[in-house]
């Protein structure tokens, strides 16, 4: 391999794009990190490939551990001399790593995770392709400075946006409200804005993951689970609530009661939009749970405001800083 070109190193955790046909039938994570590389025409033409296999799982059942130790060897990586890193993985949690890796990230060099929607077994398989596309992106002097980025079907995401909008199409991907940050031409990343603004990397964990629950809000519920969430030692709630951050009326005397212990954030389980925080004034919308001691999650999704706040109290914020750390958090991470 050529000594002149970029150093990238590429990691496998499983995923569809590892998974081929087993005996017992259904689809089953069987590549390493080597044979994904091979399958991507091109790619050693491109970047020195550093190739390891790091898990073999679904994404489900990936762990904040796991993403840890990813973390670890990532970070070892570019003090080794990498230009970038990329990570395969099953795209059902794919949002949820690049985003929590994202909170932990520190380095200029990118961080790129990418997937397939179809194993590679079958026909028209997407996986090479965008293995392929995410070293291009890897390499890519404009994509230095952007922290985690996610790679699919010739387009790239912030981890800040990215969301899976589909089950199981190619094009499941969708960067929402944030807009994509860039666009594959010709394997080259066309991007749409310069990098934005990053806030300090949140310290690593000085113990024990809390739990953080999300709890959605529904027609006729009166939020039952969300106290039976706190009885049993969750440490913060998340609320995917109805509109821009409603709930009944039952629901807000749950909230009021549960803020007084433990931090409670609004969230919208709307496909897209923000929760918001003056106008609707009635029992159990915005104002009145900003009242009763809530807090709006604001453009964070239900999934992305778990992960912030077990981040935040995992690195020791106390209880009661919670919520202005993801207040200050969201203010650095406008996009």
């Amino acid at each position: 391999m050529p000594n002149s070109l970029p150093i990238v190193a590429v990691a496998s955790l499983g995923g569809t794009i590892s998974m081929t046909p087993s005996s017992e039938g259904g689809i089953v994570p069987t590549l390493d990190a080597a044979q994904l590389a091979q399958s991507a025409p091109g790619i050693s033409g491109i970047a020195n490939l550093r190739a390891e296999s790091l898990r073999q799982l679904p994404s489900a059942s990936l762990s904040f551990d796991d993403l840890m130790a990813v973390l670890a060897w990532a970070e070892k990586q570019v003090e080794d001399g990498a230009h970038g890193i990329v990570l395969t993985q099953g795209t059902d949690t794919l949002e949820e790593s690049a985003f929590f890796l994202d909170l932990y990230w520190r380095h200029p060099q990118p961080l790129v995770l990418t997937g397939a929607m179809r194993g590679a077994s079958a026909a028209g398989a997407d996986g090479p392709a965008n293995l392929l596309a995410a070293v291009q992106t890897a390499v890519d002097a404009q994509s230095v400075g952007r922290g985690v980025l996610v790679v699919m079907n010739d387009t790239v995401h912030e981890a800040r946006w990215v969301t899976k909008a589909d089950s199981l199409s190619t094009g499941a991907f969708s960067s929402g409200d944030g807009g994509v940050a860039a666009r594959l031409v010709e394997g080259t990343p066309a991007y749409f804005h310069p990098p934005g603004s990053r806030p300090a990397p949140i310290p690593f964990p000085k113990g024990v993951w809390p739990k953080v629950a999300i709890i959605p809000a529904s027609l006729g519920d009166g939020g039952e689970l969300a106290s039976l969430a706190a009885d049993n030692g969750y440490a913060s709630i998340i609320v995917a609530a109805t509109g821009a951050g409603h709930v009944s009326y039952d629901f807000a005397e749950r909230i009021a009661n549960l803020a007084a212990h433990i931090p409670v954030f609004i969230t919208t389980r709307a496909a897209s939009g923000s929760t918001a925080s003056r106008t609707y004034g009635y029992v159990g919308a915005e104002m009145d749970l900003i009242r009763r001691g809530a807090h709006m999650g604001g453009w964070l999704s239900a999934i992305k405001a778990r992960l912030l706040v077990v981040a935040l109290i995992a690195a020791g914020v106390e209880p009661g800083r919670v919520g202005e750390s993801v207040s200050n958090w969201c203010k650095l991470r406008s996009h």
